[in-house]
């Protein structure tokens, strides 16, 4: 019997995934930077930090902006390339960034430890928790970059053989495919596939 994709925990992406992928495609990204940065604005970089720590009340000031952007693109190094000697390097940054955030154990809950933060910036306590969680529990590699150079837009991989390329089919996949398919063809001089 097949399972609803809703109720499918392998479909679902948690909070920690969610707001990193947003925070993600803040970037400018995209053939010719379709995507514009998004974090240049007051209520756009609020809407982006929020779920990361931003306390309500707290407009980001462009120093936090600018914090962010960098951890942003220690993020981005870290995903596009994973196995690299520059994923190591940008591990390296990140654990240096992460540095200036306390953290200490929290057991008031029955049978779970979490961690609370407790000095340093609760943005950059927010994104580096985040990303240690999806590291932790082992689905900091589900997040992918579209192969759509067109797009590169940051996504989640639901799928249960992680070998989802597109953030959409119905959209970079096809177009992909049919590109592929039209250069072949061309290729060819007789015209077939």
């Amino acid at each position: 019997m097949a399972r609803n994709e809703e109720t499918d925990p392998a479909r679902q992406i948690p909070p920690a995934a969610a707001a990193i992928v947003a925070l993600l495609n803040t970037r400018p990204h995209g053939a010719d930077h379709l995507f514009p940065e998004t974090l240049h604005t007051t209520e756009e970089a609020s809407a982006a930090l929020r779920p990361l720590g931003l306390p309500d009340t707290v407009a980001p000031t462009p120093e936090r902006i600018a914090e962010v952007r960098s951890l942003r693109t220690i993020l981005m190094g870290l995903l596009s390339a994973p196995d690299s000697a520059e994923a190591a390097a940008r591990r390296a940054e990140l654990t240096e960034r992460a540095s200036s955030v306390a953290l200490s154990q929290d057991f008031s809950v029955p049978g779970k430890v979490q961690l609370r933060q407790v000095s340093g910036d609760p943005v950059v306590g927010g994104i580096t928790r985040a990303v240690a969680d999806l590291m932790a529990d082992g689905t900091w590699s589900r997040l992918r970059v579209c192969d759509n150079e067109g797009c590169q837009r940051v996504f989640y991989d639901t799928t249960r053989s992680r070998t989802q390329r597109w953030h959409s089919y119905a959209t970079c996949g096809n177009r992909t495919n049919v590109a592929s398919y039209r250069a072949r063809k061309k290729a060819r001089p007789d015209g077939r596939p």
